[in-house]
């Protein structure tokens, strides 16, 4: 087991200079040829992306997805790159869990001891219950699926519920800002994607002070500079994710550099937005 006790994830993201989450998600076809091939190249290619990117990053966000189809090889490389982001920056396992029971606690174990996450992402179709492995750790943190980037969220998520009809994603925010507020409180987040700004600016109103993750930036077509400023003059710290607009910059020999390129640029994107905005 690694979890071990740690600060409160909250405290750390709101302590960070920076806002950038970079995304690992390696597709062993797409990585560059010179890293090889197999479960060799994987690693070599999380690990140098990790030391080329650390200096701008809050965060790293593994998706496990890319990893679990290594199989039992994958898993193990999953737990050293968490190590290894881990002792540089935050970490996000982006594992989408959600279930009831013993099964969601033995969830939380996998990820939060076995792994060594600081975070992971969880999803709330189930209820209240099945998240209460994940936000029962005073020092974790848990991002509930909310309003996601896909262009398949409309489906479901914007679906009018209850009394006043608002929309189903609307509903999810303010039911995690209410379980948020449950002891040990500041262990939720919620996952609002870069592609719907306005959206962004409902959920923050709905659930002021709570963290979010930002994915959609980059590939998906979200717009940074407008989710920043939905975002100016209110409370809570959030993440910018961004995966391939910083993993794959490059294919050739330099990737590492290119990527750490990347992520300069979009630290100072967001910094320069945050200015503009205030």
């Amino acid at each position: 087991m690694v979890g071990g006790s740690r600060e409160p994830f909250r405290d750390r993201l709101a302590a960070s200079t920076s806002r950038l989450c970079v995304g690992i998600d390696p597709e062993p076809a797409s990585l560059p040829p010179h890293l090889g091939v197999g479960v060799g190249a994987v690693r070599r290619f999380c690990l140098e992306l990790i030391e080329a990117t650390a200096d701008q990053a809050a965060a790293f966000k593994p998706n496990s997805a890319f990893f679990e189809q290594l199989g039992h090889e994958g898993w193990e490389l999953l737990r050293e790159v968490v190590q290894a982001a881990g002792r540089r920056a935050l970490v996000v396992v982006d594992a989408k869990r959600g279930d009831i029971g013993s099964t969601a606690a033995a969830y939380a174990r996998a990820i939060f001891d076995g792994l060594g996450a600081d975070a992971c992402t969880v999803n709330p179709y189930l209820g209240r219950d099945a998240l209460s492995p994940f936000l029962d750790r005073a020092d974790r943190l848990a991002f509930v699926l909310c309003r996601t980037s896909n262009p398949g969220a409309a489906d479901f998520q914007d679906l009018p519920v209850g009394g006043g009809g608002a929309p189903l994603y609307i509903q999810v925010a303010k039911a995690v800002a209410m379980w948020d507020r449950e002891p040990p409180a500041g262990t939720a987040g919620l996952v609002v994607g870069a592609t719907w700004p306005q959206e962004l600016g409902r959920v923050r109103e709905e659930a002021p002070g709570l963290p979010l993750l930002i994915p959609g930036v980059g590939a998906q077509g979200g717009d940074l500079e407008a989710c920043v400023r939905e975002l100016a003059g209110t409370a809570g710290s959030y993440l910018i994710s961004v995966s391939r607009g910083v993993a794959a910059a490059s294919r050739g020999r330099d990737f590492a550099e290119a990527a750490s390129r990347a992520a300069a640029e979009l630290h100072q994107r967001i910094a320069a937005a945050e200015q503009t905005s205030e």
